[in-house]
Formats: C-alpha cells, sequence, structure tokens
C-alpha cells in the first residue's frame, strides 16, 4: 500500500523538501536556461512561445506542445486588446512569482492558505516610450503591490513569511536590481 503524498495548499511538500535537498548536494541543479520565442503578427499583436528549458543539470522537454502568450496594445494605444502589453505581463510575472514563492513556502512551514490575492498598480508615464521626453524613464517610475492573504497563521507569521517570499522572488530581484541584458539584431 502507497503512503499518501502529503499535499498542502496543493504542493506536494516532500518533493519540495526532496528538491530543496538535492540542490544542497549539488547546486549544479539549480541552474536553468528558460527560453522564449516572439513573433509579430500584426501593429502591436505578437505571439510568444515558450516550450523547452534547460534545468536539473538536462535539457527539459518534458512540454508535448509549446505555451503561447498573446501580447498587444489596448486599443487606446492602437492595439487590438489580443493580450496583455508588455508592462501588464510584467505585473503578471512579479505577481505569479510572489504568489508561487507564498504558497510554496507557506505549504513547507505547514500553513494552510484559504485565499491569497495579489493587486498590484505600476505608474508609467509613456512620454519616454513615444519619444518625446528623455526626462522620464520609458519604464515603470513605481510599481505597487498589496497582498490578501487568509490562513491558519499567525499576522506576524504571516508577515514574516512574506519578507521571505520578497527577499527570495526571483521576478523582484529582476524588477529591483539592474539585470545584464544583450540585444543584438541580425
Amino acid at each position: 500500500m502507497s503512503a499518501k503524498a502529503n499535499i498542502k495548499n496543493g504542493v506536494n511538500v516532500e518533493n519540495l523538501i526532496g528538491t530543496i535537498e538535492a540542490i544542497k548536494e549539488d547546486p549544479e541543479i539549480a541552474k536553468f536556461q528558460f527560453r522564449s520565442q516572439t513573433n509579430w503578427i500584426s501593429g502591436g499583436h505578437c505571439q510568444t512561445k515558450i516550450k523547452d528549458f534547460y534545468g536539473a543539470k538536462t535539457e527539459n522537454t518534458s512540454r508535448k506542445k509549446a505555451l503561447i502568450i498573446e501580447g498587444d496594445e489596448p486599443a487606446i494605444l492602437l492595439g487590438s486588446d489580443n493580450g496583455a502589453n508588455a508592462v501588464e505581463a510584467l505585473l503578471h510575472a512579479l505577481a505569479s512569482c510572489l504568489c508561487t514563492g507564498f504558497v510554496y513556502n507557506a505549504s513547507a512551514q505547514n500553513i494552510t492558505i484559504k485565499s491569497l490575492q495579489f493587486n498590484l498598480e505600476g505608474d508609467i508615464n509613456l512620454e519616454a516610450f513615444l519619444g518625446l521626453s528623455d526626462a522620464n524613464r520609458a519604464g515603470y517610475e513605481n510599481i505597487s503591490v498589496t497582498c490578501i492573504v487568509d490562513a491558519d497563521a499567525s499576522k506576524e507569521e504571516l508577515e514574516k513569511l512574506f519578507e521571505y517570499v520578497k527577499k527570495t522572488s526571483p521576478v523582484l530581484d529582476m524588477i529591483s536590481n539592474p539585470v545584464p541584458v544583450w540585444l543584438k539584431m541580425v
């Protein structure tokens, strides 16, 4: 008879802990390379395909088909609303990363989450994007994140958890700290 897996908040805690232990023994397992390919369709509309990646010391081809992300602009910015625009997608990436980090770490701490919501707002001035100003930055001037959580833990435990999640979030780190980006045209 097989033992029932310890699933907390939809996370297999034994597998999570096993992954952490494996990485402690062999840090090379933690090195990943994610990839995407974006093709322009029309106007502001583009489509990004995400499929294979490198991770855990091997090329991972387990996805049967590519994940598709549509990008576009809202009508007021001359788009056709076929998908979120890039700066909206960035808000999604940040919220998704924080959400995953919160759930995985809560699960490892045996905290049951009843509900979890992240509300994000990003303030941006499009003058630089439109080539009208060198005084403003082209990207977000600031992003605010509000986390609303209902869980079987004290407010202090949840605040400590949230501080840890903020410290370990890859996307928050990339947004908060400069990341070298190499651009080339062929």
